[in-house]
């Protein structure tokens, strides 16, 4: 037995790694009390700064100490400027040494750009081989592409550069979803399109979707190259405008939708009424009430703005911070008047194609559902023919793309609700676009397996919405925009309450046939509704209870209610 090395039983080495653990946690705990009590003490000094360095070597996320490392800094910058290069220098080597003990340290990435910012004679060109040897470890670090894009910003690294770069990490592999990104960061720079901000020539879009197309063919079940793709698809945000004028001589308002939501003041001086050339004085609050931006404001009309003996009058809204104006007129005898752009010629829900986009979109199209035969429940490859089809022509495409939609839920059950809205998105658009060429104001969006309701701003003027044998489970506060929506078909959806929906001004018809609501105070807020003079609730669970007409004709003494 002499001679031979003693094997340690697993209840020493157990024991062991206990004392070995216990004697780094001593020293952890005693290097910290040290430090903050210097901290405490007021003692900035290069002791201090080999303290907090011992502990954030083992643990660089103790963003306190970086805090104070930073102080330290600050405080010695008094230093020559040769002694504080050389402290810098020092401590992006800790930094680097840190990066290896987890590179991706929040703390330790955000020290590093403060460093750089301090140094005396900053080596930018080392941190850009830095940022390539950390990337080539793992191409999806998004801290070291933040930092790399703080190091471009401030070395003035020109943007075909990165782009050269990007090409490069693309090249070697097309999973790599921080490099697609960067690219539709670094396009819009070099090749931006004159008539949409933020969009890129439409050149290099055609050059893009070819490469983006190698991508996903080559591995189709990579999320990546389908995400920037839809990102080539997309379209530049307009400029903020006013979309819609309207003005009801009954009630003497005044109606303004915006294309984007935008904060108006109730006594704004930014958003200014004209009645006849003379400004009027007016308080702006939101159909349903709330003090925050919003797509409509509306506000009451002096009397003396509606004078009865006057042929016509001429009411003009000026928006100074976005600065456009709309204009419309009241003639005696009529009750209301209305300005609006066309949803179709501000191309609000799809973009304006070229004859050689639109080739290029078909062609994409048709090498997409070739994929998809090979890979059928590819979903991505669904959710992009889908948004082919709406770039191309959503009205073409309205049925094929239905279908597409009941494949992608079966490919992918977990986002089946968002599929749902998205596609319930999908269809309003499409019945705004043929309402708008049919220039109707009443909407039939009954049985369309609707989930929600949106762009309801661009249905200010319709007087009947149906909106029966749908999905929904509520109506939304947004319903409030519909400001001349006299009458209102929600029968056989899935509603409980109607709580939280405002006044609508001129409803005067409701039908809520069966739905799910419970309980007559369920129907509480319809005492508001002002004109409403008639409520179907056939086949409602509270059409059951005993005495609730009576209860009913409380609630809403001036509102004749079907129950039975």
């Amino acid at each position: 037995m002499h001679g031979r090395l003693k094997v340690k039983t697993t209840e020493e080495q157990a024991e062991a790694k206990r004392l070995e653990r216990e004697k780094k946690l001593h020293h952890y705990v005693t290097a910290t009390k040290a430090i903050f009590e210097k901290r405490k003490l007021g003692q900035l000094d290069k002791e201090a700064l080999e303290l907090t360095g011992q502990i954030l070597g083992a643990n660089p996320d103790f963003a306190t100490l970086w805090n104070f490392r930073r102080e330290i800094f600050l405080h010695l910058e008094e230093e020559t400027p040769d002694e504080m290069q050389a402290l810098c220098k020092a401590e992006l080597s800790f930094l680097e040494s840190c990066l290896r003990v987890n590179p991706k340290s929040y703390g330790t990435w955000h020290h590093r750009c403060w460093v750089m910012e301090h140094v005396p004679e900053p080596d930018w060109a080392r941190e850009l081989e830095l940022c390539n040897k950390f990337l080539e470890s793992d191409e999806r670090n998004f801290h070291c592409w933040d930092y790399r894009r703080f190091v471009v910003q401030r070395s003035l690294v020109p943007p075909q550069d990165e782009l050269a770069f990007s090409d490069n990490l693309i090249t070697r592999n097309f999973s790599n979803y921080s490099s697609w990104h960067y690219r539709s960061r670094l396009l819009p720079q070099l090749h931006p399109d004159p008539h949409q901000q933020g969009r890129i020539t439409e050149e290099v879009l055609l050059k893009e979707l070819e490469l983006v197309q190698n991508a996903f063919f080559t591995d189709p079940n990579d999320q990546s190259a389908w995400f920037y793709h839809r990102w080539l698809l997309g379209r530049a945000d307009p400029e903020p405008t006013i979309r819609c004028l309207y003005v009801n001589r009954e009630d003497a308002s005044l109606v303004v939708a915006f294309s984007h939501p935008v904060a108006v003041a109730p006594a704004s001086h930014d958003l200014v009424v004209f009645g006849d050339e003379s400004p009027l004085v007016v308080r702006w609050r939101t159909p349903h009430g709330r003090n925050k931006p919003g797509l409509m404001w509306l506000c009451e009309l002096p009397p003396a703005a509606l004078n009865d003996h006057w042929p016509q009058h001429t009411f003009r809204v000026l928006w100074a911070e976005g600065r456009s104006q709309k204009e419309c007129v009241l003639f005696k005898g009529h009750k209301d008047c209305w300005s609006q752009d066309s949803v179709t010629e501000e191309q609000v829900f799809r973009c304006e194609l070229s004859v050689e986009k639109s080739t290029v979109l078909q062609s994409e199209l048709e090498s997409c559902k070739e994929l998809q035969a090979l890979e059928p429940e590819n979903k991505w490859c669904l959710l992009t023919i889908i948004l082919l089809m709406r770039a191309l022509d959503p009205l073409v495409y309205e049925r094929e793309t239905l279908s597409y939609f009941e494949t992608l839920k079966a490919a992918d059950s977990m986002r089946s609700a968002y599929l749902d809205d998205l596609r319930s998105k999908f269809l309003i658009e499409n019945s705004i676009l043929k309402m708008e060429y049919a220039e109707a104001r009443v909407v039939d969006l009954s049985q369309r397996g609707l989930t929600i309701l949106c762009h309801l701003e661009h249905l200010l003027l319709v007087t009947h919405l149906n909106l029966s044998d749908n999905l929904l489970c509520c109506l939304p506060p947004s319903l409030a925009m519909m400001r001349c929506l006299e009458v209102l078909e929600a029968d056989e959806n899935g509603i409980e309450t109607l709580e939280g929906l405002p006044p609508l001004p001129r409803l005067e018809e409701l039908s809520l046939c069966n739905n799910r609501i419970r309980r007559p105070s369920d129907l509480r807020t319809l005492a508001s509704f002002p004109k409403l003079a008639h409520l179907n609730l056939q086949g409602n669970p509270l059409c059951q209870i005993p005495g609730v007409q009576s209860e009913l004709a409380a609630l809403l003494p001036n509102v004749p209610t079907i129950l039975t």
